[in-house]
């Protein structure tokens, strides 16, 4: 097995994996091996046709010659696991934050020093120091990260979360922590739970730097995505009939959903949630559901905790912070188009297998395939994970923010099974 090390400050970060470079240093290391047991018994069996002077000159001369061969393999050896090292990392993208260089601020340098445990190897983890934590891509934008990461220690932060977001989008995270205060903004008109889910959110519970509007009724005239259109107007819009009347076959409806599950739907997730409706329906009937989001050009992760709900700012190229088998269901639509390669689409459909419990619920609702070949490949890997079908039906919208054309949309409510 080859191993690949992230090395990030004195930190480092150990990614196994099986290569035909690996294995190839493994067998040269092997016939080295052999070699110089060959020459040793050369050496040490040769029999004596020669005086007992000439003789320990030749025995002399073969352990010398013994001593070069292993120098040189040895020498071939370091060479090759140099070259695996450089070709593997190449290879993975995975690289090292040099903080020699000049533009590196000094608090990145803190921040990624490790700390050794002060009495020495945990006995319950093993650990012996504490390593930080930051994505391996940070590498790649380490002079948006030192931006980042500059200000005045215990002093007020820039204004500067769209830097923070810029940074995760481009595969940054998690980012490091850092040691100032943040923006604060006074939260002014918050009503209280349960009545703030369906109130009207007023413009100064927000920070809108960084933003193109400055206000909700500049974003309500937009149409930010498939799942935002008018998504902030919470009383004369779309979004207070969401989920309880449907306007096409394709339109599930919060009731008929959770009978599918029993009576046992508690706790959720919600994937790409836009404003947070969806979590709001499904608070008026006593499920809490986290709301998975992004500041992409509208404050949804505010919006959503000023109606009294839990965001979760991470991008779905992040794996889940959550354990494994905790939620009874999870809700995505057109937010689960990561784009790229199938590979990338598979991977977080695992992820969601593994937050979903046995038994919970998968709910794909009005997923926009660009065509019949996205739909039938989106089909075979759901169907893959053996999954039960309790509703399965495809239609045709009109993307509306996209092409304007109709295109072929999936709606699906789908069972876990209990593999064993």
């Amino acid at each position: 097995m080859g191993s690949v090390s992230l090395k990030i400050g004195d930190g480092t970060a150990r990614f196994q994996r099986a290569t035909l470079c690996s294995s190839a240093v493994n067998i040269l290391m092997i016939f080295s091996v052999i070699t110089t047991n060959l020459f040793a018994l050369y050496a040490f069996t040769a029999s004596p046709k020669h005086p007992h002077h000439l003789l320990h000159h030749h025995a002399h001369k073969n352990i010398s010659l013994i001593s070069e061969q292993v120098s040189l393999i040895l020498r071939e050896i370091d060479l090759s696991q140099k070259k695996l090292a450089q070709m593997e990392k190449e290879l993975l993208g995975y690289e090292s934050i040099d903080l020699s260089r000049p533009n590196i601020a000094s608090e990145l340098k803190v921040f990624l020093q490790r700390q050794e445990l002060p009495l020495g190897k945990d006995s319950r983890t093993g650990i012996t120091e504490m390593v930080p934590s930051v994505g391996h891509t940070c590498e790649k934008n380490s002079d948006l990260l030192s931006q980042f990461m500059s200000y005045k220690v215990f002093g007020a932060c820039p204004d500067d979360w769209s830097v923070a977001q810029k940074l995760i989008l481009k595969g940054c995270e998690p980012l490091p922590r850092r040691r100032c205060f943040a923006k604060t903004v006074s939260k002014v008109g918050l009503y209280p739970f349960p009545d703030s889910l369906w109130k009207p959110v007023g413009n100064k519970t927000v920070n809108w730097s960084g933003l193109g509007c400055k206000n909700f009724e500049c974003l309500n005239s937009k149409r930010l995505s498939r799942e935002c259109i008018g998504c902030f107007d919470l009383v004369h819009g779309n979004e207070n009939v969401r989920f309880v009347k449907g306007k096409s076959k394709n339109d599930f409806l919060v009731d008929d959903v959770l009978a599918l599950g029993g009576g046992g739907v508690r706790i959720g997730l919600d994937i790409g949630g836009g404003s947070g409706s969806f979590a709001a329906r499904m608070a008026d009937r006593n499920v809490t559901v986290v709301t998975n989001t992004l500041n992409v050009d509208a404050p949804f992760s505010e919006f959503i905790a000023a109606r009294g709900l839990f965001p979760l700012y991470l991008s779905l190229d992040h794996r889940f912070p959550f354990y494994d088998n905790v939620f009874d269901l999870v809700h995505a639509s057109s937010g689960l188009d990561v784009g790229g390669k199938s590979e990338k689409l598979e991977f977080l459909m695992f992820d969601i297998d593994r937050v979903l419990r046995a038994g919970g619920l998968f709910w794909l609702d009005n997923f926009f395939c660009a065509n019949e070949e996205n739909k039938q490949a989106l089909t075979r890997l759901i169907e893959r994970f053996g999954y039960k079908k309790l509703k399965w039906v495809v239609g045709e919208k009109i993307d509306s923010v996209g092409s304007g054309k109709p295109e072929v949309v999936l709606s699906a409510v789908l069972q876990k099974p209990v593999r064993v």
